[in-house]
C-alpha cells in the first residue's frame, strides 16, 4: 500500500524567516580554513558537514568519528546552548590544526538555530546529535534543503514522525543513516547472516534483554541560564518550568536528565531497543515490515520528574508466527537471542555465543544471503553519501525499527493487546491506539 506523505511546515524558504531565534543568529561568523589545509583533497571532492546538537553524544562520539573520516571536513557546528557549541567549535579547530599544523584554524562556523545552519550552500552532509524529541523536524527539514544525513537513534518519537522522514528522504533523493551501529559490528552481522541462512533451523523466538532507567524526585525550578535557548530546546513540546535535571548538565557532558522524561523521549525502550530491536529485525529479515501484535506491560514512576517505564515486558507477534518477547535485563539477559529448531545464537555487544557451538565457525557459501558489510559506521555513511547508494541502516528499515520501539511503548501505556497492520502502519480496529501514532506539537512547529 503506498505510504501518504506527510509534508513539513519547515520548508527551505522558511528556515530563516519568522525563526524564534532571529536575534540569536549566528554565535560566531563562520570562516573557512583553505583548501590547501586538508590535503590532496580537492574541495569538490570533500563532503562537508554541518553538525546540529553538541551534546554529550556528540562530543563523545559523533564529532571525534567524523573527523577521523577522510574526505570530510567539519565546518559548522548548532546548538541552542552558546557554551557547548563553542566548545563543539574548539574540538572541531584544535583537531584540524593539530592534524594539519595550522597554527590556529578556525574554519568551523557556530550557529544558534538548525536552519541556518541548513541555509548554508557549501554544506553537504550533516550529523542531526540532538535530544530525541528533535530528531524528525531538522532530518525533513534538512532532507528539503538538499542534505545528506547522520541522525542519531531513534528515528522518531512518534510513528507517524518516522513515517514522515523516510518519506521527505525518500522524495528529496537524500542518504540517511541512522546511528544504530550495532549493524557495522562484525558480530551482530554474524549472529544475523548465521540466523538469516538456517544454522539454528527454524526460528520461533527472539529473546532482547534492555537496561533500564530509575525514577527520580521533583526538581524546583531554575533560572534559565543565559547560555540556553530553552524555548528552543523545547521546541515542539509544551512550555515547562527550567530544571537542570530535565535538560542537560551545565558543568559537564555527564548523561542527560531529557533522557528519563516522555516528553523527549522514551526511555530504554527506544533508547537501547534501537539496538536490539533493530538486530533482531535483521535477523528475521523484517526489516521493512513488523510485527501483527504487540502487548505487555511495564512499571511507571507514580512521581517524580523522571517518569519513562522502568521494568518491562513485552511480546510481538509476527505473521510467520516467530515471537519476539523484550524484556528488562532482569528477565532477560542484555542483548539478543535467536532460539530455532536446531540451536541458538546469543549475541550482545563485543561477544557472540551460540550452541551447538559449531554454529559460530560455520561459513556462509557465495549463493546464500549475505547482508551489508560495514566495519565504520560512519565511513559507510560517507561511502554511501559518494556512491549514492544505501548505507547499512538506511531510513526505511531505521523507522521500521524505531516503529517497532513505540508499538512496545504505546503497549506498556495501553495495558492490553494491540493488533498492528505493518503494511498501513495503523493499529486495528482501535481508533485510541492510532490517537498515540502522533504527539501533540507545540507552535510554530508541526510535521
Amino acid at each position: 500500500m503506498k505510504k501518504k506523505t506527510a509534508k513539513s511546515a519547515l520548508t527551505r524558504r522558511d528556515f530563516l524567516k519568522g525563526s524564534t531565534l532571529a536575534t540569536a543568529g549566528a554565535f560566531l561568523a563562520p570562516s573557512i580554513v583553505p583548501a590547501t589545509v586538508f590535503g590532496s583533497n580537492a574541495p569538490s571532492e570533500r563532503i562537508t558537514i554541518g553538525v546540529i546538537g553538541t551534546g554529550r553524544i556528540a562530543r563523545t562520539a559523533d564529532i571525534p568519528e567524523m573527523l577521523k573520516i577522510d574526505g570530510t571536513q567539519i565546518v559548522a557546528v548548532c546548538d541552542v546552548d552558546s557554551k557547548r557549541v563553542k566548545d563543539a567549535k574548539a574540538q572541531v579547530d584544535q583537531y584540524y590544526s593539530k592534524k594539519y599544523g595550522v597554527v590556529d584554524a578556525k574554519g568551523c562556523g557556530t550557529f544558534g538555530d538548525f536552519r541556518e545552519l541548513l541555509a548554508r550552500d557549501d554544506i553537504d552532509a550533516v550529523m542531526i546529535c540532538t535530544p530525541d524529541h528533535w530528531h524528525s523536524i531538522p532530518a525533513i527539514a534538512a532532507a528539503a534543503a538538499g542534505k545528506d544525513i547522520f541522525i542519531q537513534k531513534p528515528l522518531s518519537l512518534t510513528i507517524a514522525g518516522g513515517r514522515a522522514v523516510s518519506d521527505a528522504v525518500t522524495k528529496a533523493g537524500r542518504i540517511l543513516q541512522i546511528g544504530s551501529q550495532q549493524r557495522s559490528h562484525p558480530k551482530f552481522r554474524q549472529a544475523c547472516e548465521l540466523v538469516r541462512n538456517g544454522r539454528i533451523g527454524k526460528l520461533h523466538t527472539v529473546k532482547v534483554g534492555l537496561p533500564g532507567d530509575p525514577g527520580g524526585q521533583d526538581e524546583p525550578e531554575m533560572p534559565v541560564p543565559p547560555n540556553l535557548d530553552f524555548d528552543m530546546w523545547l521546541g515542539c513540546t509544551p512550555v515547562v518550568p527550567y530544571t537542570e535535571k530535565g535538560v542537560h548538565p551545565q558543568k559537564d557532558y555527564s548523561r542527560p536528565g531529557w533522557l528519563r522524561i516522555e516528553t523527549y523521549g522514551a526511555g530504554m525502550i527506544t533508547g537501547w531497543g534501537s539496538h536490539h530491536l533493530d538486530t533482531a529485525q535483521w535477523g528475521m529479515g523484517t526489516e521493512l515490515t513488523g510485527p501483527i501484535s504487540v502487548e505487555g506491560e511495564a512499571e511507571f514512576p507514580k512521581s517524580g520528574l523522571w517518569n519513562v517505564h522502568g521494568d518491562f515486558r513485552l511480546e510481538y507477534t509476527y505473521k510467520n508466527g516467530v515471537k519476539v518477547i523484550a524484556a528488562d535485563n532482569k528477565r532477560n539477559a542484555q542483548g539478543v537471542r535467536f532460539e530455532g529448531s536446531e540451536g541458538w545464537i546469543y549475541v550482545k555487544r563485543w561477544s557472540i555465543d551460540a550452541e551447538p557451538k559449531s554454529i559460530l565457525t560455520s561459513k556462509i557459501a557465495d549463493d546464500e544471503i549475505h547482508l551489508h558489510k560495514s566495519d565504520n559506521h560512519k565511513q559507510d555513511f560517507i561511502d554511501a553519501v559518494k556512491a549514492r547508494t544505501a548505507p547499512v541502516a538506511p531510513v526505511e528499515v531505521g523507522h521500521r525499527s524505531c516503529t517497532v520501539c513505540l508499538l512496545g511503548q504505546i503497549a506498556m501505556k495501553a495495558g492490553r493487546k494491540l493488533k498492528w497492520d505493518p503494511d498501513t502502519e495503523r493499529f486495528v480496529d482501535d481508533d485510541a491506539a492510532n490517537k498515540l501514532l502522533t504527539r501533540p506539537m507545540r507552535a510554530p512547529w508541526k510535521i
